[in-house]
């Protein structure tokens, strides 16, 4: 390699740094506010979930059409990825969930399986699948909002009480930290209230008994267990716009990953190539000296 062609090279590296590094900052900027979004968020969430769950450990007895389990006979699965790439094996792991949970359903036929993408990645791969998505919600995975989000679990809950559906299913990233980010797949109806209930319990084992049982001190009006049919349908809600924020937050993170992976990247390449073009011009230098010491002996 010429040393014009080295510095070329070492030009071209620079430009995709600079590049790195700017998206780097604008997905470090993306991430703490949704950091900030589920922070907020999580008060209120906490709250709903110590309603429901000492309501409960009641002796009370209720009905729901969302706690209804059954035979699966059609299953609707939602699927959260991005709009946009450069985000590592974000979208990719999505997608090859999404391929492993469509073959554990292979049994009940391509028309007995409804997919609800939420992202432009994982539409185009359900297309590529062969299915038809059951509508495009990139804008959700954009800019997750509560009121979309409410929209899409009335559907969901809807098709389950109407028994058009038997099953829905989450396949997320749920952020755990920077640099962590899981890749779950959920049951999100029917409900199950056992599994709340328990994961309350372990999520605040420092509650004492008086706070956790609080519910047996008060009249509820009609009923303990129509307050509980209730308050699910707002718990489901709230359950799908977590998911979606919690989706948003693990993006901004595997991209800012990504993109700092990138950027180290691209400055050991410069250092490599650095290295590289001061020994090319060494050697020519070297060359030049002896060409002329060669032609003063002659």
């Amino acid at each position: 390699m010429s040393l014009k062609e080295v510095k070329n090279r070492i030009n071209s590296v620079k430009s995709t740094r600079q590049i790195t590094s700017a998206m780097k900052m604008v997905s470090s900027a993306k991430l703490h506010k949704a950091q900030n979004r589920i922070a907020s968020l999580w008060p209120y969430q906490h709250k709903l979930n110590e309603i429901l769950t000492n309501f409960l450990r009641t002796d009370a007895t209720f009905e729901s059409p969302y706690t209804d389990v059954r035979p699966v006979s059609r299953v609707a699965i939602v699927a959260f990825s991005s709009n946009g790439s450069l985000c590592g094996s974000y979208n990719s792991n999505v997608c090859r969930k999404l391929e492993q949970t469509l073959a554990s359903y292979q049994s009940l036929g391509r028309s007995q399986i409804l997919i609800y993408p939420i992202g432009r990645k994982v539409e185009e791969a359900v297309r590529k699948l062969g299915y038809q998505p059951q509508g495009s919600y990139q804008q959700m995975a954009d800019k997750p909002s509560y009121a979309d989000a409410y929209r899409l679990a009335t559907e969901l809950m809807c098709k389950f009480a109407s028994h058009e559906v038997d099953r829905v299913v989450f396949i997320y990233h749920h952020f755990k930290s920077t640099g962590c980010q899981l890749l779950l797949s959920e049951n999100y109806l029917p409900i199950d209230t056992e599994q709340i209930a328990s994961a309350f319990a372990s999520s605040h084992p420092a509650a004492d008994a008086e706070e956790r049982t609080y519910a047996n001190d008060y009249i509820v009006e009609p009923s303990v267990s129509q307050l509980i049919s209730a308050l699910l349908p707002k718990v489901l809600s709230q359950q799908l716009f977590t998911v979606l924020l919690d989706s948003n937050t693990s993006e901004h993170a595997a991209r800012m990953l990504a993109m700092q992976t990138a950027t180290d990247n691209a400055n050991e390449l410069i250092q490599d190539l650095t290295k590289q073009y001061n020994k090319t011009r060494q050697q020519a230098i070297t060359n030049e000296l002896l060409d002329i010491i060669g032609g003063s002996m002659r």
